[in-house]
């Protein structure tokens, strides 16, 4: 199906149907019942592989940070409102070291934690990144939570979320280290690529008019993935 001239002109009039139709299309494609997961074939070679493969998993981190939904939706996030390349690199590198401290040392150190928990929190990352970039939290409390920080700590949960399905998959202790600094190298490089992706879209988005006008129901589309995403998990804790 081709996208007209057309078709394109309404999205861009109307970038909060962009929004929805991005939404639409992460939950349709997420795989494994929309959890913070590892695709099943990947979830086999994590499983029997032994000693040390670095490539390989190089290839498993940038692939999970490319095709994470829940990463990307806080990324875009994240960057909604950030012009300056300084200050998204700043942002950008305390989601890394939230989001790679965890997954190492939860790995190594056996630091699991419910998966549908800490899939909902992440949810709730996305709730909140949205409702921050709306300015929901100084008309509610009159005062404008430390952005900085909430994008150390919900990185460090980010990073729980995989070490805790990485642990359920029995990785082999043979070549245990060089393998998850591997996958971490992957994982920034997934996330550079994603956020490349994402800097040139909002780039063209904000080029137009049509960005300050719908910049509020963009986020409201946000914060709505964000809720289904913890209201699915919180169920699935419920039923399981």
């Amino acid at each position: 199906m081709k996208l007209t001239a057309r078709g394109a002109g309404l999205l861009f009039r109307a970038p909060w149907l962009f929004a929805s139709l991005l939404c639409l299309a992460l939950f349709g494609t997420a795989s494994d019942a929309l959890a913070h997961a590892v695709a099943e074939g990947d979830k086999g070679y994590i499983q029997e592989v032994t000693g040390i493969k670095l490539l390989p998993f190089v290839y498993l981190g940038a692939k999970h940070m490319v095709t994470g939904y829940d990463h990307i939706l806080f990324l875009l996030g994240v960057i909604f409102f950030l012009y300056r390349m300084k200050h998204i690199a700043i942002y950008v590198s305390l989601f890394a070291l939230g989001h790679s401290t965890t997954m190492l040392a939860g790995v190594y150190f056996g630091l699991g934690i419910n998966s549908y928990i800490i899939d909902a929190i992440i949810g709730l990352s996305v709730v909140y990144k949205a409702l921050d970039n709306m300015g929901a939290f100084q008309r509610w409390f009159g005062f404008q939570p430390n952005t900085k920080a909430a994008t150390l700590v919900f990185g460090l949960f980010h990073g729980f979320g995989l070490s805790t399905k990485i642990l359920e998959y029995n990785i082999s202790p043979d070549g245990l280290v060089p393998n998850l600094l591997a996958f971490n190298v992957g994982v920034e490089i997934g996330q550079l690529l994603a956020l490349g992706a994402i800097l040139i879209a909002m780039g063209f988005w904000r080029r137009s008019p049509s960005f300050l006008r719908h910049a509020y129901s963009a986020n409201v589309v946000m914060m709505t993935a964000g809720f289904v995403l913890i209201g699915y998990q919180i169920t699935g804790w419920f039923v399981s």
